[in-house]
């Protein structure tokens, strides 16, 4: 049984295939996404095979803001219940086939001590382990304080097109592949409107308050209709960047937690 890192900047670091990333077909919340990168960034770079980790339910509380309590492990329980059952869908290995993922194998919680068990699923082994290249790496400190699960997809997202941190990139997506990017589901904000109110304008808040990057977008129109957006991606200065760091690290430690849109 592994002991899960402790939580601070310096040592947990998410590091994912880029192909995972940009995968279409795998709706997580934001509260799901963070127990399943806290699971990622206990990773190390000489480790062939998952291990089981043992937490305490208050720690993954503590991961995703939210106060202590016998409900809200039940609420936990039930979110790692939940993404025990979901699946990335269509992933084309490398030998040519298809197939679908899960993110974890069969979790264990102990209630009366509010302990979980859990191992990420074996099939994840090519997107997350002893990782060559084409792959991206960020504090897991970035996305604890957001609470749209959009804004952790655009910021996956824009850290894989963002190779090098002293640049300004810029980076085009059609505003179809841009939805399926970030599991809008379908029928789900269908005006450009309702989009960029709820989902774009959101992220691109959350990712400037709480993460080392910094991200604006201009909309490309056809005539009246949008139909993509280009985003533009630098790296926030080092005295800024320390200072957003802490930022977040005071509302984690402290007692005003970000309230998170379960919605959203």
């Amino acid at each position: 049984m592994a002991r899960p890192k402790k939580m601070t900047s310096e040592n947990l670091m998410v590091i994912k295939s880029n192909d995972l990333i940009r995968k279409k077909k795998s709706a997580l919340s934001a509260r799901q996404q963070k127990i399943v990168l806290y699971l990622i960034a206990q990773i190390e770079p000489h480790d062939d095979d998952f291990k089981e980790y043992e937490f305490k339910m208050k720690d993954f509380c503590h991961l995703c803001g939210i106060r202590c309590c016998g409900k809200a492990y039940q609420e936990m329980w039930q979110e790692i219940e939940n993404i025990a059952d979901i699946a990335i869908k269509d992933v084309r290995l490398p030998n040519g086939w298809t197939t679908m993922l899960r993110w974890i194998e069969k979790p264990y919680y102990e209630e009366k001590k509010g302990i979980v068990r859990i191992r990420l699923d074996k099939d994840m082994k090519p997107f997350l382990l002893e990782l060559k290249e084409n792959f991206t790496r960020y504090e897991l400190l970035n996305i604890l304080c957001m609470k749209s699960k959009y804004s952790i997809r655009l910021y996956e997202l824009i850290c894989s097109a963002h190779y090098h941190e002293l640049e300004t990139y810029k980076n085009y997506f059609e505003l179809e592949e841009l939805r399926e990017l970030l599991n809008v589901p379908e029928g789900t904000y269908p005006e450009f409107r309702s989009l960029k109110a709820n989902v774009l304008d959101v992220a691109v808040q959350e990712i400037e308050e709480f993460t080392d990057k910094r991200v604006t977008y201009t909309v490309d129109r056809y005539g009246r209709t949008a139909v993509g957006v280009e985003m533009t991606i630098s790296t926030k200065p080092t005295e800024e960047r320390l200072q957003t760091y802490a930022k977040v690290d005071a509302l984690l430690n402290g007692k005003t937690f970000p309230k998170e849109d379960k919605k959203k």
